[in-house]
């Protein structure tokens, strides 16, 4: 016999639910279904963000939202609300910084009602990569946490991603570094302390733009700023707003000079 109490003190919200499907055989049924659907939703959930398409990405997280609130699964249902509004107001950094606390609960409630309904659990939404010594990294140069962060997921199954608040950290780590692990620079141009003409001005004064491919992230759009970067050795430059697939484009070209 199945134990309700075990979805109530998981946070499952049943009492609001039965009053739209009225008794325990019907919620047990749709809860049922939802395990039926839910892996696809969920994967075609994670193509869409990959693929930065967030028009269909907000259709889908609204329907997760949907069914999270009829079930009951009031945690879910709030965090699909939020991935909805940001999405539709195309806020990238949002989805990728928040999209595996989305994922984690909902594998959360997947499994819980596995348990509850006695079937084995066989959708796995969360995935665990092996660790693996990376023999490769990519130094990440931005004072904003969101876009160190983004690039950091973006990478983390291909490179050790080093980070660096400003020009000064990113100096220090380039100087002290003896592995020749560093492939390539993402080097943001207006930070604090020390900025990113700065960095480059050390770079060419010590002849190491040689060793260090360098492409800019920049949220600069006046051409003198533009201008004057391309006056160094630079690989490529990233315009914000960027997506994932804007990412990879550069790092890949820009390692390819390593």
């Amino acid at each position: 016999m199945k134990d309700v109490n075990l979805l109530i003190n998981n946070g499952v919200d049943v009492n609001k639910s039965l009053e739209l499907f009225g008794d325990m055989a019907t919620y047990d049924e749709t809860l049922e279904e939802f395990l039926l659907g839910v892996n696809q939703k969920l994967n075609d959930i994670k193509t869409y963000k990959e693929a930065s398409d967030m028009t269909n990405y907000a259709i889908l997280v609204h329907s997760l939202k949907s069914d999270a609130r009829y079930l009951g699964f009031t945690r879910l249902a709030e965090l699909s609300l939020n991935h909805e509004m940001e999405s539709k107001a195309n806020n990238l950094d949002y989805i990728y910084d928040h999209y595996d606390e989305l994922m984690e609960e909902a594998s959360r409630i997947i499994k819980l009602v596995s348990n509850y309904l006695g079937k084995e659990t066989t959708v796995s939404v969360v995935e665990h990569k092996e660790n693996v010594i990376k023999d490769k990294a990519i130094l990440v140069v931005d004072d904003s946490d969101m876009i160190r962060n983004f690039i950091s997921k973006v990478f983390d199954d291909t490179f050790s991603v080093i980070m660096a608040h400003d020009g000064r950290e990113a100096i220090d780590i380039v100087t002290s570094s003896t592995d020749n692990k560093i492939k390539g620079i993402l080097l943001d141009l207006n930070m604090p302390n020390v900025d990113g003409f700065e960095v480059l001005d050390y770079f060419k004064s010590n002849g190491l733009f040689n060793k260090y491919p360098v492409s800019i992230i920049t949220g600069a759009d006046d051409k003198d700023s533009i201008n004057r970067a391309f006056n160094y050795p630079i690989i490529d430059m990233l315009q914000k707003p960027f997506n994932e697939r804007d990412v990879k484009r550069v790092v890949e070209k820009t390692v390819m000079f390593s």
